[in-house]
């Protein structure tokens, strides 16, 4: 087992606002201030859904650059993983063309299509409904263009049918290794976290694969915890969780991550810096 873990935090989604959490990041400023924060408190990796000033998610390459380029000028040595599904209106040549833009390190590589909506979990009531469109076609050709530009996939896999899938792509031999799994849980669409499920998945990756695991609203303390337990990496934020383990609102994502710096030493492991995060993942093998 690797003694370093790596923390990524995802400090903004697509469905998080300031009315859930004052603390999410909007503007280029205040994302670099998060990472600053967050970075301080153990995390390696930031993750990046941008916003426009009144908090939505934006597909504009300027802006998605301004936050990108604020992150590294203020935490020079953090590794910046930018998403590539930025809202439910982006089209797939905008969610791919950012990325070759912008070139981050490292981007997520979403792997089927899927319900991801927002229900409330006491009633069951559909407070948002959307399909994520992720074809085979769009993880083949996404795969592809972050390949050959040096940027390293995070696949996100929400189920064991979306490892299936990247495992079908990976026949093509696009991906380059280390491959870096994300393991999604509690996404309304996606599946629960179920600890053995999680053990099935972890069993099914290869061996020589590094895995993540982060969870929506509590699954992801429970996600995070297991995680750490077989020797993988951890994700925490205010992307997926506005609540500290007791239930009162974070104070920010560094909260977060400092959760997750004490987890990982109280199983007798320690956080990943970035450049031991890099060499872990692999990143820069291939660069353009």
């Amino acid at each position: 087992m690797n003694k370093k873990s790596i923390i990524t935090c995802a400090m903004s989604g697509a469905g998080t606002f300031k009315q859930n959490n004052p603390a999410v990041p909007y503007t280029p400023e205040e994302f670099a201030d998060e990472a600053e924060k967050a970075c301080r408190a153990g995390a390696a990796i930031v993750h990046v859904h941008a916003r426009d000033d009144n908090g939505m998610a934006t597909h504009d390459i300027g802006r998605i650059r301004a936050t990108h380029d604020a992150i590294r000028e203020r935490v020079p040595g953090v590794i910046v993983n930018l998403s590539s599904a930025v809202g439910p209106l982006a089209t797939p040549e905008q969610r791919i063309e950012q990325i070759l833009e912008i070139r981050p390190e490292m981007a997520s590589l979403n792997t089927n299509t899927m319900n991801f909506s927002i229900i409330d979990r006491k009633t069951g009531a559909i407070v948002f409904d959307n399909v994520f469109t992720n074809t085979f076609t769009m993880l083949r050709d996404f795969g592809r263009a972050m390949e050959e530009n040096g940027v390293k996939p995070e696949v996100e896999v929400y189920d064991m049918g979306g490892l299936d899938n990247f495992l079908l792509i990976d026949r093509q031999g696009i991906f380059s290794s280390p491959y870096a799994f994300n393991f999604v849980w509690g996404v309304a669409g996606g599946q629960r976290f179920r600890p053995e499920v999680f053990a099935a998945l972890v069993k099914a990756i290869p061996a020589e694969a590094n895995f993540t695991a982060c969870g929506i609203g509590p699954d992801q303390f429970f996600a995070c915890m297991q995680s750490c337990i077989m020797g993988g990496h951890l994700r925490v934020g205010l992307e997926d969780n506005t609540r500290m383990p007791g239930g009162e609102l974070a104070r920010g994502n560094y909260e977060l991550v400092e959760w997750a710096a004490a987890l990982v030493r109280s199983l007798g492991r320690e956080p990943a810096t970035p450049d031991e995060a890099r060499k872990i993942l692999g990143l820069g093998k291939n660069s353009a």
